[in-house]
């Protein structure tokens, strides 16, 4: 588990998938502050340890990479820890357009 603070590129998040997912990397953005947390086998996991970081639960989103996808196959946008009727958000998916925009800018930010 980590925090980015410089880029990745898809070759090392490969090999980070390979490590628990094969194919797939479960990540936690915040999306106030701009922070990605990367490989763990639960987002909750990322979700807590950000929250250790400083970061406001109603600012963090769960979503996984698929490293050799392209386009809109590269983020799914599905965890647990995205179910929050508090936020109007009753799936596992991260039903605000907005809030979807700003994962990806995250993402583009860090990944390569």
């Amino acid at each position: 588990m980590q925090i980015l603070t410089e880029k990745i590129s898809r070759e090392q998040l490969k090999a980070l998938a390979a490590n628990t997912f094969v194919d797939m990397i479960k990540c936690v953005a915040d999306v106030e502050k701009g922070l990605l947390a990367v490989d763990a086998e639960l987002h909750a996991d990322l979700e807590s340890m950000l929250l250790e970081n400083g970061s406001e639960q109603d600012n963090l989103w769960g979503f996984n990479l698929y490293p050799e996808e392209t386009g809109d196959d590269f983020i799914e946008y599905d965890s647990l820890i995205n179910i929050r009727a508090w936020q109007g958000n009753r799936s596992r998916d991260v039903e605000n357009p907005e809030v979807r925009e700003r994962i990806k800018d995250i993402v583009s930010q860090f990944v390569e």
